[in-house]
């Protein structure tokens, strides 16, 4: 009864007459009966006190089953994820693209000035290797699926021209290697061990040389051992299934989490996470966000599968984004203690370059999160992050061009250019860089100062549609996608549907968003409108 009474709805038409203080407004729904609108709303479930034994019983196994096919989506995502970078270590090594980074120079090489006197400053000894927590877990599946040999890639990295034309694929799992003194004959004595073992007649000289001799003993027990394949189709079918695999057990991973935190759960747990500590101690709750970010990535090694596990918990709702990125940021800085233990465990006479070489990468990702977050004015990510959700929750295709563009595309671009020259890369690098400054700027002042731009350059209507809006791109896509799909439906049958959806619904845009709190905010009724609008506009 009180829910009832809280709620601002009319019980029927006639409710108005009841108090005349009450302003008389038009139904905007059906006039509905209490016991319907109790059974409609979204309460959690009952307590377990109203239920049965066999109730309790069937809840316990429920829960207990959703949360170990969580953790089993989990564990296949981990592994699709150290797949996956098999994958591309085999596609990028057989199309040779080796890219050289030496980002230490570019900001007048004071990370490396740093770096070296940080490592100038601790006398560290080389010690044992330590070892990764999170491959002992997945090891024995992904070894099962496949191994390479990281002798070749240690090869390649050092130039040696013999491991150029080896296989990536480890074949033989357990070999023995043999040292003999072997007796050769040399050109002269320059060429001899040493003076010592060195027999020289007028015509021949004479040294023992060490000879090491490897022998296959066992091979290795993953998929591809003995497939007639190359390394590049290896590498194609390893990205195809890892990509499958890995979403999948993501889709399914934000399915789960829907169905398991409902109701008061989701709001306790959300409302842990994302709230700050009370003023003026609020600014201290990103900075401890980071530290956990960088100890969960610790304990993990990977960054990779930090930052996918926290990415469903953003996608309904849990973590928010402005928590989710200090969280990532200290990921950044987590995943370069996998480089420092690796370098520790270095020889001696490497171990100084090793060393600075690892502080590199951590000063590079402190030197980012000084830059991008210390000023929350130039928390500039977020502020894209939501963009581009927006941009995607409404055009969902946008989704993969985006991936596909600034993942493969742009950095083929890039690389393509830089092989030509400096001057080549320059010379078309910078006209598109200052045709997006121009662009950002104007935008900028559309929105805030249109008084400052000529009458024409107040909006972008005087490009074709096509130049500044996504919605006829949508009719492409629609196109592209009916004829990929035979079993799809014609574009006009799509249109009539939505059509009748709107008139009867109001619209279906809500159901973009699997997070129903990412609609606050936004004007679905004049996004509806300018849709109908542009499709007037680009109807053929």
């Amino acid at each position: 009864t009180s829910l009832l009474l809280s709620l601002p709805l009319p019980l029927s038409p006639s409710s108005s007459s009841l108090s005349p203080s009450f302003p008389s407004v038009p139904l905007l729904y059906p006039p509905v009966s209490p016991t319907s609108l109790l059974l409609s709303l979204p309460l959690s479930l009952s307590p377990p006190s109203d239920l049965d034994t066999k109730g309790k019983v069937l809840r316990v196994v429920t829960s207990t089953g959703k949360g170990l096919l969580l953790l089993g989506f989990l564990y296949m995502f981990i592994c699709s994820l150290d797949i996956l970078s098999s994958a591309f270590q085999l596609i990028i090594y057989n199309l040779s693209l080796s890219l050289s980074l030496s980002l230490s120079q570019v900001a007048s090489g004071y990370m490396y000035k740093l770096a070296k006197l940080l490592v100038d400053s601790f006398n560290i000894q080389s010690g044992e290797k330590t070892p990764e927590l999170l491959h002992v877990i997945t090891d024995p599946l992904t070894k099962a699926i496949i191994e390479l040999d990281k002798s070749v890639i240690s090869g390649v990295a050092t130039g040696d021209p013999a491991a150029r034309n080896k296989s990536l694929i480890l074949k033989w799992c357990k070999t023995f290697t043999n040292v003999t003194l072997r007796n050769e004959t040399v050109p002269g004595p320059e060429n001899c061990t040493s003076p010592a073992l060195c027999w020289c007649s007028p015509d021949l000289c004479y040294t023992l040389h060490n000879i090491s001799e490897t022998y296959n003993i066992q091979t290795c027990n993953h998929l591809f051992v003995n497939v007639d394949l190359s390394d590049l189709a290896i590498g194609l079918i390893l990205l195809a299934l890892s990509l499958l695999v890995l979403c999948s057990c993501l889709i399914l991973i934000v399915k789960l989490l829907n169905s398991m935190l409902k109701g008061q759960v989701a709001v306790v747990i959300k409302k842990v996470l994302n709230t700050d500590f009370p003023f003026p101690f609020g600014w201290v709750t990103g900075y401890i966000a980071i530290l956990v970010g960088a100890g969960m990535t610790f304990i993990v090694q990977s960054s990779s599968v930090f930052t996918s596990a926290i990415t469903p918990l953003v996608g309904i709702g849990v973590i928010s984004i402005e928590r989710a990125y200090p969280l990532s940021l200290g990921a950044n800085i987590g995943t370069t203690t996998t480089a420092i233990l690796a370098a520790m465990a270095a020889p001696g006479d490497s171990l100084a370059n090793a060393l600075q070489i690892a502080l590199i990468h951590f000063v590079f990702n402190v030197s980012g999160i000084i830059m991008w977050y210390s000023i929350p004015f130039t928390r500039i990510p977020i502020r894209l992050a939501k963009a581009l959700g927006n941009i995607t929750a409404e055009h969902r295709w946008f989704a993969g061009i985006y991936i596909i563009s600034c993942f493969f595309l742009l950095p083929l671009i890039i690389f393509g250019l830089s092989m030509a020259g400096w001057k080549v890369l320059v010379g078309v690098g910078v006209p598109i860089v200052a045709l997006l400054m121009i662009i950002i700027i104007v935008n900028l002042l559309q929105e805030r100062r249109p008084s400052c731009l000529p009458t024409v350059l107040r909006s972008w209507d005087f490009l074709p549609l096509w130049a500044h809006s996504l919605e006829p791109w949508d009719r492409v896509v629609a196109v592209v996608a009916a004829k990929c799909c035979c079993c799809c439906k014609g574009r006009q049958t799509g249109q009539e549907e939505e059509e009748e959806e709107e008139k009867k619904g109001g619209g279906n845009f809500l159901e973009m968003y699997d997070n129903p709190a990412m609609t606050s905010g936004v004007d679905w009724e004049k996004k509806r409108e300018d849709k109908e609008d542009v499709l007037k506009a680009t109807q053929l």
